[in-house]
């Protein structure tokens, strides 16, 4: 290493003279191990190669900093300007510019943990592209055939879902994917546990979940390319993270969210105990209201009846033929009333007659004189050798008058 010696007057070149600053800084142990906080500035963030260049500023400094891609992918948040954060790092000497400045080795916010900022800034950027939106939500089927629930195969989780389900709804089949819920490989199996059963079509709607834990615990919960698995996958799919008051990025993606496993299960299928109470009930119902409308129908049918005997064709027809039966009985009775008089004013009038007839007359010893075919009334109408013709009633004989 060149050391000058500033006793003898010497010109040194500008790598000289960066090449001693940076040696002079790099060998101060208290600059190889700072902590700096500062607001953020100035941020560029190199996406292909994943370097971070910024500067950290308070009111009266600022100093130029990086932080190189391997350091940077560790980071559980996204920097940007204006935030405030404590850096962890060490400074040194840029030789081609002569500038020193911070290489950063960590990040946190200053305020806050790393992962509860991560957490806001990923629920913030995903629910601006319409991740979390009420109309991309799919309907949990009321009666699933199968249930898919990925969990821990170990924790207690696993036992309270199975045992609810098989309570519930026995005849539902359970898909168990069993995955790790924690560590650095559980986001990638969480993934690949909803894209299988999204790929097959292998149920009907998806329990994701585990039991309750710190925010590091839950984490593999918030990850981003899950949060998209879930968003994507065509199965409804229930969250059930935790406890209660845990909330995670895969509880606002998913299209149901429970706040136990527990909950999640009676919230995948209905109770069959339940169902069948209220099937009866709902029997029962039917019955009572089928009764209910069967009497009422047939009370209107009845009425509806009755008005139409007074008006159909059936029942004119019906009374025309009374009418038309007693106006022939009346008829019939009127021609022999009219027959039984008329033939007893014959029979009257015939007795008289045959009072009256001459021939009857006769037989009782009389007769009747007629000349020239008419009757002789007086004696004084013949004279004396006239002939005339006397007729009795069983024939008669010609008589000449004598005398005067």
């Amino acid at each position: 290493m060149y050391t000058p010696e500033f006793n003898k007057p010497r010109v040194l070149s500008v790598s000289q003279l960066n090449f001693y600053i940076k040696s002079i800084i790099e060998n101060d142990a208290r600059l190889n191990f700072v902590f700096v906080t500062g607001e953020i500035s100035n941020l560029t963030d190199h996406y292909r190669s994943g370097h971070i260049y910024l500067s950290i500023k308070d009111e009266k400094s600022v100093i130029r900093a990086v932080m190189f891609a391997g350091n940077a992918r560790n980071l559980k948040f996204r920097p940007t300007d204006g935030m405030k954060v404590i850096c962890r790092g060490r400074v040194a000497v840029y030789e081609p510019t002569g500038q020193y400045q911070l290489y950063i080795e960590d990040m946190q916010p200053d305020g806050i943990g790393a992962l509860s900022l991560a957490y806001e800034q990923l629920k913030k950027s995903l629910a601006e592209k319409g991740l979390f939106a009420p109309e991309h939500k799919k309907k949990i089927p009321p009666f699933p055939n199968s249930i898919g629930v990925i969990t821990s195969p170990t924790g207690a989780a696993v036992q309270d879902i199975r045992n609810i389900l098989s309570r519930r709804f026995p005849s539902a089949d359970i898909i168990m994917c069993p995955v790790l819920v924690q560590g650095e490989n559980a986001p990638t199996q969480l993934i690949d546990a909803v894209q299988k059963l999204d790929k097959y079509n292998a149920c009907d709607v998806i329990i994701i979940g585990r039991g309750g834990g710190s925010i590091e615990d839950l984490w593999a919960f918030n990850d981003e390319n899950l949060a998209y698995a879930i968003y994507n996958c065509k199965i409804p799919v229930i969250s059930a993270v935790g406890h209660e008051t845990d909330f995670t990025i895969c509880d606002f993606v998913s299209d149901l969210r429970a706040p136990t496993p527990s909950a999640a299960a009676e919230l995948a299928v209905p109770d069959t105990a339940e169902l069948v109470d209220y099937y009866k009930s709902q029997k029962q119902y039917v019955s009572s209201m089928a009764t209910l409308k069967l009497r009422q129908e047939y009370n209107a049918l009845t009425e509806l009846k009755t008005k139409l005997s007074v008006v159909s064709p059936q029942q004119r027809i019906f009374e025309y033929e009374k009418s038309l039966e007693l106006c022939k009985t009346k008829i019939q009775h009127f021609v022999q009333e009219t027959i039984n008089k008329k033939t007893a004013d014959i029979t009257k009038t015939a007795a008289k007659l045959e009072g009256l007839n001459p021939v009857k007359i006769l037989s009782r010893g009389y007769s009747i004189a007629e000349k020239d075919g008419r009757v002789v009334n007086s004696a004084k109408t013949l004279k004396s050798g006239d002939e005339f013709t006397l007729r009795f009633s069983d024939g008669e004989i010609k008589a000449k008058a004598t005398g005067e």
